[in-house]
């Protein structure tokens, strides 16, 4: 018999996630969603893969829940694999369906390219990259836009944050709006925002995150999602 308690709650641990990795994933009906008024305000996320939307959806989540806010996710790239890209749409069709998010597409297949190397290598495609997405932004005119940060190490995160950056630059002083800065592959070196999620909003990221079968059912990282938010207070305290 252990001296401590500590083993059976590490053991029950490791058995929930082995337990939780073998749940269904994806297909559930829409968690229930207030209506949304005429005049609602928007926030506008900007996804650079599928699945990020809801990775790092906790304060869209918050503000479609609370604060009835219209969120709209841009599909920035459809992935790298040509194979897959269509697919993957459809993946991230059912996780927006599910928290209640709409669903805007770029062009055909999601946009190529979205790297800080593609932006100084070509810089006549990253124009017409960043066009498609100021006429997003312009048309739309969200409250709030959501994007990475600009060290989030990852290629085409990086990429999406200089893409958003130089569409707000072509639209120019006649629109404003408040940014938020997320982070996955690295943290803000300064944060100033800390976003608390009930433990149902957290379900629900993580049942969102599983509608995306082609990348959860080589790694169940959906099921991670409890102990990064648990690592992020940490890092706040």
């Amino acid at each position: 018999m252990s001296a401590h308690p500590y083993h059976a709650f590490v053991n029950d641990f490791v058995h929930g996630l082995s337990k939780a990795c073998k749940f269904r994933q994806g297909g559930f009906p829409p968690a229930p969603c207030p209506p949304l008024a005429l005049d609602t305000p928007k926030t506008m996320v900007f996804s650079p893969h599928p699945d990020d939307e809801s990775i790092i959806g906790a304060l869209p989540l918050r503000l479609r829940r609370e604060a009835g806010h219209q969120v709209l996710v841009v599909a920035v790239t459809q992935g790298s694999k040509p194979e897959r890209q269509a697919e993957r749409l459809v993946e991230m069709q059912g996780a927006c369906g599910f928290l209640g998010f709409d669903l805007l597409t770029t062009q055909e297949n999601g946009l190529s390219g979205i790297s800080p190397k593609a932006r100084q290598a070509d810089p006549a495609a990253w124009e017409d990259a960043a066009a498609i997405v100021a006429q997003l932004i312009f048309e739309h005119r969200p409250h709030i836009i959501v994007l990475p940060h600009e060290g989030d190490q990852h290629s085409t995160h990086q990429g999406t944050h200089f893409l958003v950056m130089d569409a707000l630059r072509r639209i120019g002083p006649y629109y404003a709006c408040h940014l938020v800065l997320t982070e996955f592959w690295a943290a803000l070196p300064d944060p100033n925002l800390m976003v608390e999620s009930t433990q149902a909003d957290v379900a629900d990221l993580m049942a969102a995150i599983s509608f995306h079968r082609g990348e959860v059912v080589r790694n169940p990282y959906h099921v991670l999602l409890p102990s990064w938010m648990a690592d992020n207070v940490r890092r706040g305290s």
